[in-house]
């Protein structure tokens, strides 16, 4: 019997690893004959690097500028001439250094991962944009790419979103051509009330009258990078990056699980399983529109291999569980109400929570 064990993370307890680390320890507690291949996923937000380091991408350290320009150490993963970069590792939320700084934060930073990944060879990007600590259209990460933003005066602007407001030319000359996939699950547009900044920017720090900004100076920055690309599904995603890296660089945009999952071969890793288990932290609607559980679980019927799911929490009935392919799902709160505990405590829960799956899934095959 082999099953493939193939989940995000449970973010703020553990790793994708860990989690599938976990749940292959508590299958062979209680039934040591079964194979467990692990493979982590991840749907283009925090942790696509790792889960692309665990099907063998090598990962590669570079220096970066983080949301407030402060120098970083991020990584991006390679296999042959395709790079995988995480907007994340150098413009995520937990890389400013104290509150947040929504009219200034920057995504020069995944620029300067890119344009490394760049020089060392990669002809492929593809850029997962989840977890975004900017507002900024995307503009930083031009910039770090060879671009100049100018305002009335011929003086590049300074970093942020606020400051597009002013922008008064754009100088594309020096900007190499990149071929990137974006690994993207909003269908934001650039700006309006589903925008970056109304619906985005809050999460980030933006105070009402900051969004207001941020949503104007945004406007202001597609009338002149590329109106036509602004209300295009994804324009708004990460603070604009998605708007940016299809108007200027040409990029083209797929579901984020359904991307890593041709990235991590995950087909080849089906081959010969007979059970799949899938899982995330909270299973819950945000699960249904495109997270990775529910696109491992569709990976899994095409195949009529059956999906079972593991989370910390589910928020699901058993019939929107069906309807994702999902034949059954196993929370940390059945075996530990208190949600802290099943936090602090994930990993050995999570172990013990596994000795149900396999008794329930063996005993019902045999």
């Amino acid at each position: 019997m082999t099953v493939l064990v193939a989940p995000d993370k449970f973010k703020g307890s553990l790793t994708a690893r860990e989690v599938a680390s976990a749940v292959a320890s508590g299958l062979a507690d209680v039934h040591p004959e079964v194979v467990a291949r692990t493979l982590p996923v991840a749907d283009g937000g925090e942790g696509t690097v790792d889960a692309a380091v665990a099907a063998g991408y090598a990962r590669v350290p570079v220096p970066a500028r983080g949301p407030t320009g402060a120098p970083v150490t991020a990584c991006y993963a390679v296999r042959g001439d395709t790079a995988v970069v995480e907007l994340a590792e150098a413009s995520g939320l937990h890389r400013l250094p104290g509150a947040p700084e929504p009219l200034t934060a920057t995504s020069a930073g995944t620029g300067d991962v890119i344009a490394a990944a760049v020089r060392a060879g990669c002809r492929r990007i593809v850029l997962g944009v989840g977890g975004s600590a900017c507002t900024d259209g995307g503009a930083g990460l031009l910039t770090a790419l060879g671009a100049r933003l100018l305002d009335s005066a011929g003086r590049e602007l300074p970093s942020g979103g606020a400051a597009l407001s002013r922008l008064a030319s754009l100088d594309l000359s020096n900007v190499p051509e990149v071929d990137i996939e974006l690994a993207c699950d909003v269908d934001n547009p650039l700006y309006g009330p589903r925008g970056a900044a109304a619906v985005y920017g809050p999460q980030k720090g933006a105070s009402p009258a900051e969004v207001e900004t941020l949503d104007a100076a945004l406007r202001h920055w597609a009338s002149i990078a590329g109106p036509s690309f602004a209300e295009r599904p994804g324009a708004g995603a990460a603070g604009g990056v998605g708007f940016a890296a299809m108007a200027v660089l040409g990029a083209r945009m797929r579901p984020g699980i359904e991307l890593l999952l041709d990235l991590l071969d995950f087909d080849e890793a089906l081959a010969g399983a007979s059970l799949v288990i899938t899982g995330e932290g909270s299973l819950d609607e945000q699960t249904l529109s495109g997270k990775a559980p529910a696109g491992v679980a569709r990976a899994a019927a095409a195949r009529g291999i059956p999906c079972v799911a593991v989370s910390g929490r589910c928020r699901l009935s058993s019939a929107q569980l069906a309807d994702a392919g999902i034949s059954a799902a196993y929370a940390l709160t059945d075996l530990e109400p208190d949600p802290a505990r099943c936090m602090a405590e994930a990993a050995p829960l999570l172990r013990r929570l596994a000795h149900r799956v396999a008794i329930d899934y063996f005993s019902l095959s045999r």
